[in-house]
């Protein structure tokens, strides 16, 4: 990397960066959970190198820290991958003591190919798909998650954060200005450093659970959007432990409150055009938007272990619980699996509500994606719209892990647009994480049958 890389930089690096001196540049990449691994270098370190190297074994770990028995036919060699630098994602870490850089790095192999397995690149491969059928994606992610109180046992409940006004923070506030105002601390600190990081939050709202908020994001790139919700994770956590409470993006960490979603909007430009081809030239509903709805309905189970990725997403599907039950697809109606917002011609687009918050953003965006793709590549039709309560339909998805499971690795469909490798090595991460939690007795478990069976 030439000397003068600094002249690369987005504005918003340059900005912050302005007369100041830049210390430390974070190198990191996204592994399978979305958690940040890299290298911290000096600033007149990362100038000078090209790139830098980890093992692929990171992509191998479980959520535990244990090892899935993924590394394939070689054997686990722990090969180091080159990392390459995208100089675009270069951002801000204002939380930190010195004047900081973050970079997202692309994994690759020694003949320069991409790891298939790594996120950032899963995504990156299905987007292609789209741009060589001559479309654009395009998606608008929701970030949902509970500010909870500082919480150093596993064995305790967790429980919400206290507020300004000194009292916890209630629930069923949804949208209660009152209720934001009681996280206005945290919240100034996540706007903060946000504008450091060059990141636009359309609105952040109070949600239905005791200290749950949202934040949405702007529609955009698929690849930039997965990028800017890994950021914010991060930016979410650091703001939330200023001040003295912890941040959480499980998918249902409180029983009696409603989970987090990462609710995701997606609609498709032609790129020739620049028309959403979701609408027809007098402004109607067309076969592609059809498609993309009936590839959803049918290709959603098959990727609903990516979508839910851990034992306590499946927590978060409970009737009447502000969280799907099923497949079922209505227009403006949140009581459905896949809905179809209020918009007109140019903006219609399509959600899918069945995402949790705890998935990787990367990898959740590409199996979303890759249903719609499927769908209208396989010209699919979509079941007739649902009016009406949907929690009153039966319920058609996975409730546990393991059957998700089941599904995923017999999706091939699925597959050959994710990538075949990469769901290998998915699958076995995976099923070694559920492996390890059948192993653990729960504390109802110790109550109700010690003693009684």
């Amino acid at each position: 990397m030439s000397t003068d890389w600094t002249s690369k930089l987005p504005d918003a690096a340059k900005e912050y960066l302005t007369d100041r001196r830049l210390d430390e540049v974070e190198c990191i990449i996204s592994d399978l959970p979305g958690i940040a691994r890299g290298k911290a270098v000096p600033a007149s370190k990362f100038g000078k190198q090209p790139y830098f190297h980890l093992p692929d074994s990171i992509f191998y770990q479980t959520i535990t820290g244990d090892w899935g028995e993924a590394a394939g036919e070689e054997g686990f060699i722990e090969r180091d991958m080159i990392l390459k630098p995208d100089m675009s994602t270069a951002s801000a870490a204002p939380w930190t003591g010195d004047w900081t850089l973050q970079v997202i790095h692309d994994a690759y192999d020694r003949k320069d190919k991409p790891i298939p397995y790594s996120p950032r690149n899963v995504l990156k491969r299905v987007v292609d798909l789209y741009r060589k059928q001559g479309w654009e994606p395009v998606v608008a992610p929701e970030m949902e998650f509970y500010l909870v109180a500082r919480n150093l046992d596993p064995a305790k409940k967790i429980e919400p954060m206290m507020g300004r006004s000194g009292r916890p923070a209630a629930a069923r506030q949804a949208y209660s200005m009152t209720a934001v105002d009681e996280f206005g601390p945290v919240i100034d600190d996540i706007y903060d450093f946000a504008e450091a990081q060059g990141f636009e939050i359309d609105g952040i709202t109070q949600e239905g659970g005791a200290g749950q908020l949202e934040i949405n994001l702007l529609h955009g790139d698929p690849v930039k959007l997965a990028d800017e919700v890994f950021y914010f994770k991060r930016l979410i956590r650091e703001a939330a432990m200023r001040h003295d409470c912890f941040a959480t993006f499980m998918a249902k960490p409180i029983a009696e409150e409603p989970g987090s979603a990462m609710h995701i909007h997606h609609s498709v430009v032609d790129i020739e055009t620049g028309q959403n081809i979701f609408s027809g030239p007098q402004g109607g509903e067309t076969d592609a938007f059809f498609h993309f709805l009936g590839g959803m309905q049918k290709y959603l189970p098959s990727a609903i272990a990516v979508l839910a990725p851990y034992v306590n997403s499946y927590r978060r599907y409970v009737r009447d619980h502000a969280a799907p039950i099923n497949l079922a697809w209505g227009r403006d109606n949140r009581t459905t699996g896949i809905r179809v917002p209020l918009s007109g011609p140019a903006s219609r687009r399509i959600e899918n509500r069945l995402a949790g918050m705890d998935c990787n953003p990367y990898l959740g965006i590409a199996a979303s994606l890759a249903c719609g793709y499927l769908g209208m590549m396989n010209e699919c039709w979509p079941d007739k719209q649902f009016k009406g309560d949907a929690y009153d339909g039966e319920e058609d998805i996975p409730r546990v892990m393991g059957d998700a499971l089941d599904v995923f690795e017999g999706a091939k469909e699925m597959h050959e647009v994710l990538g075949e490798e990469f769901a290998r090595v998915y699958s076995i991460v995976k099923r070694t994480e559920y492996e390890e939690f059948l192993q653990v007795i729960s504390p109802w478990e110790r109550e109700h049958l010690l003693l009684n069976v």
